[in-house]
């Protein structure tokens, strides 16, 4: 604009004076011409003069604008030189570094960049000044704090001949993008490697994607799954209202767990833990549902098996003492609503225990299956028939309109006992004595009652002849007054102070280490001295008496807990816990209270044994009251695994720590394969449920090898300690020595298991020797030839017992000789000399085990 100004200036300069030299020359209308023009120039000048300003303001405008745009803009700007010197920066810069702008004034940017990633900037800085493109990178920068945080750099060059090339920067902080990348990249990890299968539908069901696992669980790839139903897996075990209610939950609460039998490409069965959840969007509207589930067939199978043990004879194929009571107790339910009758009938077949003498175990076994059968077929549709002994079985008639219809069906079960049956070709013929009681009756009763009234009106049908039925009189029931009287003295017992805690000591077997106590509970009688608990605790069981004997015991233990303490003995008291107690009303309150009592005793130092025994009827209530105990620091184990109503429905359902295998199953598991086979199937569901077990009733050295080789390290038994009085449990455990030959115990290959359960079933067979000797009732006949053990050793024994083999072999034979001869003079009527051959059995059983034993050491 200046030079504008300049040239028009001159130009009138010029004009001027050419105007003056040649004024002498024209005329006045020229000259009057001349200076018209000269206005218009004049004008000309003052409208370009207005339009420079103009332009200058608006430049300066402009510029104003434009270093508050960059002042003020969110993004991060940065100017650099060629060195890579920060010659500019804005307000957002400065906030990015934490730092002030003079600060950063002159700062290389590479002080900046973090050490692993200077190679990237220097690539990407060195690219900036060999091209004219935009150059872009990613990389971590630090703050003014050392705060680490990942920038895209955005550079563009700007070159200009007077000054040196700078590189005009934006940094944008993507720390949040990188976030959610990682994010996104582990949950593709979790979902590619997870254990369990994951399955991804749309809202209308479709598949959207799986992993892996699903794969290998289904037998589907996932090419053949992907849009296809999950119903693609049905196996129409469950009904369609089973998944009605499975939506509805979903729909409702967004979440379903349960388990489900479905079908594999291959058409197998399999049963899956599936927990479906519903996947919301941003607007928590429902988008898709992802389902994970893992195979838990083998727990199925495991299960079924125990249930099968626990709830079914394993002869006749009918429910056992404890499905029975179930049934009992819920048909009690169930008759007392609907006002009707129930006929309970104890049956005690008689002759056949002759017959057994007579004919021997296989066919006494093949009279009872076949018994069982005609008795069932004797029933109605809904009654239930359980063997719940050698020869006794119980009938329960549901849903009697008058008490008379029992009647034709007991009849009927009289004819069905006395007919002949035809076994091996023999006719042979025994009979029933039938004891009858009816609920619901005039008193409270409950099912273990109502058996035993049943009972003892069976006892009475046999002192009247056998092959005949009786009813039930009240007036011959002292049963209940003598139940209520020794309540009753339990009560004053109670409140004269007569009861006393004993204890006896829980260790862990491999490594020696003493883990708790069990607190076990005595009665100093006045007269009979220290009575045992089982004694007297049955004819209290259920009692409120039985709620106060428990809340002085859980005192007791703690007072213990504290005053060992104070002598720097820390070791947990677990006391025994019975269903009335812990659902009774207020449990977890007078808890709380006695743990206050003692505020120097952590709560985790009690441990509360459930006893597997008590009937916990409300499973919901109790894992409720046991999760509250749990939040005060307590622990829970299940005491009595396997003996009582519903051992995998506890285990399942409540929050138990530990499972106690109940003594019987330990002290007879060398002698006895089906205690051995359920001692081990409980370890098995123990590890297969996360839950730590010990084992009770450790009676000798061998029990704890044999265990410790099982897998089952905890123990508690006479072979470690008696229970014990509080006053003698210091010395105790000062002397205390643990056994350094278990230390060394193995766990058990299969070779070594096998040669175990052979070794236990030869055991009961020469168990079952003496037992025909002493004419024990439930005896079973041997054949002196064949056992189980000369099965194996005809099978896999060669192999395994090498050039031993026919050593054993030999004793083996031995044994079997002895006790034919044994057998023999039995046979003969010379039972005392029979009986007195024993030892010599007895001792050959003994090397031939010691044997085995030495071999079975030499092959770990």
């Amino acid at each position: 604009m200046s030079d504008i100004r300049e040239r028009a200036e001159a130009k009138i300069a010029s004009q001027n004076i050419q105007t003056s030299q040649s004024l002498q020359k024209i005329s006045l209308d020229e000259a009057q011409k001349i200076v018209h023009e000269l206005e218009v120039h004049q004008i000309e000048l003052e409208m370009q003069n207005e339009e420079l300003l103009k332009m200058q303001e608006e430049l300066k405008k402009t510029k104003i604008r434009y270093f508050d745009l960059y002042d003020m803009a969110p993004v991060s700007y940065c100017t650099l030189n060629e060195k890579g010197l920060m010659q500019e920066v804005n307000l957002a810069t400065s906030s990015l570094f934490d730092m002030q702008r003079h600060q950063l004034i002159n700062q290389p940017l590479s002080n900046f960049i973090f050490h692993e990633d200077q190679d990237i900037y220097y690539l990407y800085h060195k690219k900036f000044f060999t091209s004219n493109e935009t150059q872009e990178c990613e990389l971590r920068m630090l703050k003014a704090d050392k705060t680490l945080f990942w920038v895209h750099l955005s550079g563009t060059r700007e070159a200009n001949t007077d000054e040196e090339p700078s590189l005009y920067l934006i940094i944008s902080d993507i720390s949040e993008r990188k976030k959610f990348e990682e994010q996104l990249e582990l949950s593709a990890s979790v979902f590619k490697n997870a254990g369990e299968a994951i399955m991804i539908t749309d809202l209308n069901g479709s598949i959207k994607d799986i992993n892996e696992s699903f794969t290998k669980i289904t037998g589907y790839a996932r090419e053949e799954i992907i849009g296809k139903k999950p119903s693609v897996l049905n196996s129409g075990q469950q009904s369609k209202e089973y998944y009605r209610v499975m939506w509805r939950t979903l729909r409702d609460g967004g979440s379903w767990r349960g388990e489900i039998w479905n079908k594999q490409k291959n058409g197998q069965m399999y049963a899956e833990m599936l927990i479906i959840n519903t996947v919301y969007d941003n607007h928590g509207k429902p988008s898709h549902f992802v389902a994970l589930f893992s195979d838990i067939t083998t727990m199925k199978e495991y299960e079924n098996s125990l249930k099968n043990m626990a709830h079914f004879d394993q002869l006749t194929k009918l429910p056992n003492r404890a499905l029975l009571s179930d049934r009992l107790e819920n048909g009690m339910i169930q008759i007392k609503r609907n006002q009707q009758h129930m006929a309970v009938i104890f049956l005690d077949l008689d002759g056949f225990k002759e017959v057994n003498d007579a004919k021997g175990h296989d066919i006494g076994d093949k009279l009872l299956v076949t018994l069982a059968k005609e008795m069932k077929q004797a029933l109605r549709d809904g009654d239930t028939l359980a063997r719940i002994g050698g020869d006794e079985f119980v009938a329960v008639l549901f849903n009697l309109v008058e008490i008379s219809d029992a009647l034709p069906i007991i009849n009927r079960l009289l004819e069905a006992t006395s007919k002949k049956i035809e076994i091996d070709d023999e006719f042979i013929q025994v009979s029933a004595s039938l004891g009858v009681t009816f609920y619901p009756q005039a008193e409270t009763v409950d099912a273990d009652m109502l058996l035993r009234q049943a009972d003892q009106a069976m006892y009475q049908a046999k002192l009247s002849g056998k092959n005949r039925y009786h009813f039930f009189n009240t007036q011959e029931n002292n049963l209940i007054r003598e139940r209520f009287e020794g309540i009753e003295q339990v009560r004053q017992a109670l409140k004269n102070e007569e009861f006393m805690l004993y204890y006896q000591p829980k260790v862990n077997m491999r490594t020696g280490e003493v883990i708790g106590m069990e607190a076990l509970i005595r009665w100093k009688h006045p007269k009979k001295g220290i009575v045992p608990p089982l004694e007297f605790l049955p004819a209290i069981e259920g009692h409120a008496v039985s709620v106060d004997i428990g809340e002085w015991v859980i005192h007791t233990a703690l007072s213990q807990i504290k005053s060992w303490q104070m002598s720097e003995i820390n070791i947990p008291i677990s006391v025994n816990l019975g269903a009335r107690q812990l659902l009774e009303e207020g449990f977890v309150n007078r808890l709380e209270s006695a743990l206050s009592q003692f505020p120097t005793v952590k709560p985790g130092m009690l441990e509360l044994e459930v006893l597997e025994t008590s009937k916990l009827e409300d499973l919901k209530t109790a894992k409720e009251v046991m999760n509250a105990c749990l939040g005060l620091g307590v622990t829970f184990a299940l005491d009595d695994f396997g003996t009582g109503y519903s051992s995998l429905a506890y285990l399942k359902t409540l929050p138990i720590k530990q499972i106690k295998i109940d003594q019987g199953f330990v002290r007879d598991m060398l002698n006895n394969p089906d205690d051995l086979s359920i001692l081990e199937g409980i370890i098995n569901l123990g590890e297969a449920f996360h839950r730590t077990v010990i084992a009770e009733g450790v009676e000798t050295s061998q029990h704890a090898r044999v265990l410790l080789g099982l897998g089952c390290e905890l123990g508690q038994g006479y072979e470690i300690a008696r229970p014990m009085p509080a006053v003698q449990f210091a010395s105790w455990l000062k002397e205390y020595k643990p056994n350094l030959s278990w230390q060394n115990q193995e766990l058990f290959d299969a070779n070594q298991k096998q040669l175990l359960f052979i070794k236990v079933q030869h055991s009961a067979w020469v168990e079952n020797i003496k037992a025909i000797l002493n004419k024990e009732e439930g005896e079973q006949d041997n054949s002196a030839y064949e056992c189980t053990f000369g099965k194996w050793l005809e099978k896999s024994g060669k192999e395994y017992l090498g050039a031993a083999y026919d050593k054993i072999n030999v004793k083996h034979t031995n044994i079997h000789i002895a006790a034919y001869k044994l057998l023999k003079l039995h046979y003969n009527d010379h039972n005392v000399e029979a009986l007195a051959g024993l030892n010599e059995l007895y001792s050959l059983r003994d090397e031939l085990l010691n044997d085995l034993s030495l071999l079975e050491h030499r092959n770990i």
